[in-house]
């Protein structure tokens, strides 16, 4: 994780979900100027912090980490699927965290889920244009 992301990502997260400072503060266990330099990049917070992040935003670690990291390899290589933007965030991690979706969610990496997401936004006919794109790029591959 480059120091960079954090900060952009934890304050689209905070806000995503409607908290204050102070209330994310608060439930770390932290004052609001620590957290505060969190989100402007003075201090990267530790694991132990990045985890009760996790959980106040009822994501995994692992999903918080590559919230943080896409934009870093995106940078690197222009074939990544993008993170969701703000306006997208709150809805995106509604959809992953929905209890209903866990099942599918289970062995997924993140650019299937994502995938998955945008997919049953789709109509019936989008949808079958897509497995009908997506045949013919696998052929071309083998």
């Amino acid at each position: 994780m480059r120091n960079a992301i954090i900060p952009e990502k934890l304050k689209e997260l905070r806000k995503a979900n409607g908290y204050t400072q102070d209330y994310v503060a608060s439930y770390l266990g932290i004052v609001r100027q620590t957290y505060s330099h969190y989100e402007t990049g003075k201090r990267t917070p530790n694991y132990d912090t990045i985890y009760k992040l996790a959980g106040l935003y009822n994501i995994s670690v692992d999903d918080l980490i590559q919230l943080t990291v896409i934009s870093e390899e995106l940078e690197e290589y222009s074939y990544f699927i993008q993170a969701p933007k703000n306006e997208e965030l709150s809805d995106y991690l509604d959809y992953l965290n929905n209890p209903r979706n866990s099942k599918k969610f289970h062995l997924l990496n993140r650019f299937e889920k994502e995938l998955l997401y945008y997919f049953e936004k789709l109509t019936e006919e989008d949808r079958m244009e897509i497995i009908e794109f997506t045949k013919i790029k696998a052929n071309k591959k083998r």
